[in-house]
């Protein structure tokens, strides 16, 4: 059955009716040639502020040269985004978090509102790329979400260095390891060009589960930025949006929830973020797909890790798409049976099929054969216990210790913990515990790249480790817990401890505790007050009032009605007490 291609958009350009709307349009360049044809969105997150999305100008007129020679009417519209690596380690990092419910409604009101018949969405940096996936499961038409790719690895005394290192050489030169000649010399390097963080950090992450989730073209996402190769990829893309279309093709008809398994599988073999538990919950929610953090855990340890990427390996992002790409890792996944081959690809085809297209690099190290994991399980590592009954999230990329025991060292803003490890105060055996940082608390559950950087470049990062109800960036290393939820702001345990307090993390026995007793947690807590809001107006305090707990995805929802008949759930009671 052929499809109407235009069944949304008719409304706005067909009838008599619409007169003054095409009068508006042809005010702007459109002809009635063009009215006449499926109207798709551009969803452009360019942005003048960080080069991860700097470049996407350039590659949306090239999906648009796409959807025009296929037959459509590409409208272009620009959203705001958030560069989580200029925020970091400071107040405008609250942001980044927050901006990624923005950009979602944003893409979805325009999509809604200007009724387009099916959206390309452009992304880079970190927050933008879930965000335009929420978006899209929201509305369900036609789609595409192409990530801008990473940057190419900068080069100092002939070796490769990423934004990692600039963080890490910060610690460095604080402990008077580093001169300030040699920072400048490495902050001139780093960043050659556009194009999102250089390692399996959090946008690399995230465009692979994207690509896995079948939401992006097959191969598009490892592209990097500035490749000839994403030019003519880009405007393939804009071809398949029309092709997609005509088929009828939604998100929602490919995403299932074994996609979101092969998702997490890609995660935990390649070494990725943590924030993609965040951000996959979230998109889960966005679809109804029952996912918790306990699958995580569950993918994780059947799944061995193979990519030898940064920040806890070898290779930057680049050198992942010169082994062979996604398509290699997915068919080296699926030849082990950690990956589901029947689930689809926006192209129509299995990914069992699609992975036949891999071209191995001959003599690449990036991606192992099975036989030779780095560990034989994966990267994602979920822990509970008193200090976190909801969960919390490690990475560990294979060169991790799996057991601390030591005293925390209790911070209540990032800032305040920051400063310790500047002034070399952080002792070698402790548990840097920073707090409400959480989604509600912080509020926007800020990443701590600047204190566990710091730490590493100290050379602490073998010896310390840090628990938070924050977030980490992907460039995070080390023995680092993050998402510890329930969060501080909500009366959550982690607001009980205090400096001196004996913390074991025990990742075999996915084990986060404080050596208290349940009485004393309890009588710590009792008459618990969190701190003063920090925003007691604008988009900060609305996003606290809205905001669910990190271990539900950190989305914002309605307040839902409560049945009279039901006692509040011990969430809400605690929540009840925030001002």
């Amino acid at each position: 059955m052929s499809q109407d291609t235009r069944r949304n958009s008719r409304a706005i350009t067909e009838g008599f009716e619409r007169a003054p709307a095409r009068a508006m349009l042809k005010a702007i360049g459109f002809t009635d040639e063009d009215l006449s044809k499926p109207l798709i969105g551009v969803a452009n997150t360019w942005t003048e502020t960080m080069p991860c999305n700097f470049h996407l100008r350039r590659l949306a007129e090239k999906v648009k040269e796409g959807i025009r020679a296929a037959g459509g009417t590409p409208m272009e519209f620009n959203t705001i985004s958030v560069s989580d690596g200029v925020t970091m380690g400071t107040e405008g990092m609250r942001a980044s978090l927050v901006s990624r419910e923005v950009i979602a409604d944003s893409i979805e009101l325009m999509c809604r509102g200007h009724m387009f018949d099916a959206v390309v969405t452009l992304v880079g940096c970190d927050k933008t790329i879930p965000a335009a996936a929420m978006a899209v499961l929201r509305l369900n038409i036609p789609s595409l979400v192409l990530y801008g790719g990473s940057i190419a690895p900068g080069c100092y005394k002939g070796k490769d260095v990423t934004v990692q290192d600039m963080f890490e050489a910060v610690g460095a030169v604080a402990a008077g390891k580093m001169s300030l000649e040699a920072l400048a010399e490495i902050e001139n390097v780093a960043c050659p060009g556009a194009g999102a963080c250089g390692g399996q950090y959090t946008a690399n992450t995230m465009a692979l589960a994207i690509e896995m989730l079948g939401l992006a073209p097959v191969g598009y996402s490892t592209i990097p930025a500035e490749d000839a190769r994403k030019d003519a990829a880009s405007v393939a893309a804009g071809r398949l949006i029309m092709d997609v279309l005509q088929r009828g093709t939604c998100p929602r008809d490919v995403v299932t929830r074994a996609s979101f398994d092969n998702a997490i599988a890609s995660v935990a073999a390649t070494g990725g973020s943590t924030n993609a538990v965040l951000h996959l919950l979230a998109l889960a929610g966005e679809m109804g797909v029952p996912l918790a953090l306990k699958d995580f855990d569950e993918v994780s340890r059947r799944t061995p890790l193979i990519a030898d990427l940064k920040p806890g390996g070898r290779f930057a992002a680049v050198d992942m798409d010169r082994a062979g790409g996604v398509p290699l890792l997915a068919r080296r996944l699926i030849a082990g049976g950690f990956m589901d081959g029947s689930a689809r690809t926006i192209e129509g085809r299995t990914w069992a099929e699609s992975s036949l297209s891999a071209t191995e690099q001959a003599g690449q190290r990036v991606l192992r054969p099975l036989s030779e994991p780095i560990r034989p399980t994966g990267g994602l590592v979920i822990l509970q216990g008193n200090l976190a009954p909801e969960g919390c999230v490690v990475k560990m990329s294979g060169h991790e210790r799996g057991h601390h025991r030591g005293p925390a060292w209790v911070f209540d803003r990032e800032e305040d913990a920051f400063a310790a490890v500047k002034e070399r105060r952080i002792q070698p055996g402790s548990v840097v515990v920073i707090r409400y940082e959480g989604p509600r608390g912080g509020p926007g559950m800020r990443e701590m790249l600047g204190v566990t950087a710091a730490l590493v470049g100290q050379g602490l990062g073998d010896s310390v480790a840090l628990l938070t109800d924050g977030r980490f960036s992907g460039a995070t290393r080390g023995l680092m817990v993050g998402h510890v939820a329930p969060e501080a702001a909500v009366g959550g345990p982690i607001a009980a401890v205090r400096t001196g307090d004996i913390i074991t993390i025990d990742v075999e026995a996915r084990q986060l505790s404080v050596e208290l007793s349940a009485e004393q947690i309890a009588e710590r807590l009792r008459g618990f007050q969190p701190p003063a809001p920090r925003y007691t107006s604008g988009v900060f305090a609305k996003y606290a009032a809205l905001v669910s707990s990190a271990s539900e995805g950190a989305i914002t929802r309605p307040p839902q009605p409560q049945a009279s008949s039901q006692a509040p759930s011990a969430e809400r009671r605690q929540v009840a007490a925030v001002p």
